[in-house]
């Protein structure tokens, strides 16, 4: 393929990447199809790599808007947490953390006196869901 040719055929992709709506596609695009060429992968190997990347894009962006949505007040999340400092049994703590309760469609209320931890915990288990 000539270079004309395959500059041609990567505007083409980038026009059509574009009018789908497929941005992260559209930005893996050139790159992939470099490694593609260059490597000899199969047709569907590189349509496979390029849908990858749109849908890890989808998965990141989406958990941003949401996490944006939610208005977490101030970003708190398990990394900072310290399980052996908080007054909540480390037993409830990991069975909660693991999220199964929210398949089940149940909720979640915590009470206690001030400065225990309690708003910090249930706002990292509002990011890590």
């Amino acid at each position: 393929m000539t270079t004309t040719t395959h500059q041609a055929l990567q505007g083409d992709i980038d026009k059509l990447a574009r009018r789908l709506r497929l941005p992260h596609l559209r930005g893996a695009a050139p790159e992939v199809l470099k490694t593609a060429r260059s490597q000899r992968w199969d047709p569907a190997e590189a349509l496979r790599v390029l849908l990858e990347h749109e849908a890890t894009g989808r998965d990141r962006s989406g958990r941003e808007a949401r996490r944006k949505m939610a208005s977490f007040p101030s970003g708190k999340t398990f990394h900072t947490w310290s399980e052996e400092a908080s007054s909540i049994p480390q037993a409830t703590q990991q069975a909660l953390q693991t999220l199964e309760w929210i398949t089940r469609r149940e909720n979640v209320v915590l009470c206690g006196p001030s400065g225990t931890g309690k708003s910090h915990f249930l706002e990292a288990l509002g990011q890590r869901a």
